[in-house]
């Protein structure tokens, strides 16, 4: 399938859904049975509705992950499928149980290569989490080992994959996702000829487990964003700089994080190998690139499952050339904003135009709003975004010089401030004197707070070395900003008098 044109999201399953858990049941399983009936899909679905998950693509359904409640010392212990399926095909789910059990994972063949069974077991972690389950267990077949039988035992068998020596489908996988096998499990299910029979026991545990508590709240509030601190590098090719792209996407993905932020204008580099002498026609060449930068990022969002803030790149509209940054959600949507500043650098050398419209992003992992470099010094735009509810504002910029570049940090600090948000920015470094207007740069990189007790004594949760290439991680507490918005020292968005005073767009809000 066409990634660009993905369309995911997360969805508990309902029983109108049968028929297409059928097909995808039937696809994966055809020589163990085919998919449960229906009626052991509806009792999961009405025991435990949100342990039911799927993945829709456009309201088409191309993944499933099922699951049950169960007693951990019970189903910690040796245990056979029979003890989760009996004979009529019912399956129990204990509402006191204190762990979950991962039953089966079956992604579409159209979508296989994309990551969604990543996406599954991290929403069965989540769901985890949110009841306050102390692990996740599952019986893991191992579907290879009938290849090897007559050369090692199950034991060996499992060795070797666990030390990527032999690589099994679902063992291989299972370990990617930090689950650990705690025993071999003999005639889990005997009918398994592929493994012989045997299975893994696996276990994932929650490490936010509170034995006398009950988490309840199932929204997530704790964002994990990464700011890539980019290094300005002469590159022979398009596609080896999507390389470095990609190679930023992965490490950053690896520690599971929501949002990925590239600098303003990360890819002039590129003007590097075009054979235009003036600097308006360069960047219009550059433009020619922005749309397979944006459906490859798309991708990389997708894939790596995490919504990636594709910094900014020049747009040519018609004649007109704008400075865009796409918001790339890890569903497939993509979203952009437009600079609404245009700095006299970009104007005169460059003839690029600004936008004329703001907006506040719906995503998984809160309401976020872009502001690209020199847009950050106008408070205006940041009222608006607060007024619609912005948690996160990421601000990509591009400065050559330590002055240019307090002057954006310095504001984004007081956008932090005053509108009662995280602000996270990030630049670019390095010198690249062969390509006019990149001589030198300047930054480092950071991760702004409101100033009160729950946050830094400075308001900066993290910063990066300056002029170094490098990643900088953080998590950040939304609730905290639910609670600085009510009960803060003081209430800079609660106590505004807006009977004296408003801040508005002439358009409308996106």
């Amino acid at each position: 399938m066409s990634l660009e044109k993905a369309r995911l999201s997360l969805c508990n399953l309902d029983k109108q859904d049968y028929e297409q858990v059928k097909h995808l049941m039937d696809e994966a399983y055809p020589d163990l049975g085919g998919a449960w009936p229906s009626h052991t899909i509806f009792r999961l679905i009405d025991q435990f509705p949100e342990g039911q998950i799927g993945v829709k693509d456009g309201g088409v359904l191309v993944g499933i992950a099922l699951s049950v409640q169960v007693d951990y010392q019970t189903f910690s212990n040796p245990h056979t499928y029979d003890d989760i399926v009996d004979a009529h095909n019912r399956i129990f789910s204990d509402s006191n149980g204190d762990a979950l059990y991962g039953l089966d994972v079956v992604i579409a063949k159209s979508h296989r290569g994309m990551r969604l069974g990543r996406r599954l077991y991290d929403a069965r972690k989540e769901l985890c989490r949110q009841y306050n389950l102390r692990a996740i267990l599952a019986g893991g077949r191992i579907p290879l080992y009938k290849t090897h039988r007559q050369t090692m035992s199950p034991m060996e068998y499992i060795n070797k994959v666990d030390h990527r020596e032999l690589h099994d489908p679902i063992l291989s996988f299972q370990l990617a996702n930090d689950f650990q096998v705690k025993r071999l499990l003999k005639q889990y299910l005997p009918e398994d000829e592929d493994s012989e029979g045997y299975a893994t026991l696996l276990e994932w545990n929650n490490i936010l487990y509170e034995p006398t508590d009950r988490v309840i709240e199932s929204k997530k509030t704790v964002v994990r964003v990464g700011a890539v601190q980019w290094q300005m590098r002469q590159v022979g090719s398009v596609e080896e700089l999507l390389q470095q792209v990609e190679y930023f996407v992965d490490t950053v993905s690896d520690y599971q994080s929501d949002f990925i932020l590239f600098p303003e204008f990360f890819n002039a580099p590129l003007m590097g190998l075009s054979e235009q002498q003036a600097q308006t026609e360069a960047i219009r060449w550059l433009a020619t690139y922005t749309e397979h930068f944006r459906e490859q990022m798309s991708r990389m969002a997708i894939e790596y499952n995490a919504n990636i803030i594709t910094g900014s790149m020049p747009l040519l509209e018609g004649d007109k050339l704008y400075n865009v940054s796409y918001l790339c959600h890890r569903s497939g949507k993509v979203d952009q904003q437009r600079k609404i500043h245009i700095t006299p650098h970009e104007d005169y050398d460059w003839v690029i135009k600004g936008g004329d419209q703001i907006a506040v992003f719906d995503t998984d992992a809160g309401r976020v709003g872009i502001q690209i470099c020199y847009d950050v010094e106008f408070p205006e735009l940041s009222r608006i975004m607060a007024q619609r509810g912005v948690e996160i504002l990421f601000v990509p910029f591009w400065t050559d010089t330590k002055n240019s570049y307090l002057r954006v940090r310095h504001c984004a600090q007081a956008r932090a401030i005053e509108n009662e948000c995280y602000v996270v920015i990030a630049g670019s470094v390095g010198n690249l004197p062969e390509v006019e207007s990149l001589d030198v740069q300047y930054a480092q990189s950071a991760v702004l707070t409101p100033s009160d007790f729950s946050f830094p004594h400075d308001s900066t949760l993290n910063e990066a070395t300056p002029n170094t290439e490098m990643l900088l991680f953080s998590d950040l507490d939304l609730d905290k900003l639910k609670l600085l918005h009510s009960e803060g020292t003081v209430r800079n968005l609660l106590d505004r008098r807006t009977d004296l005073y408003s801040v508005e767009m002439k358009h409308k809000l996106k």
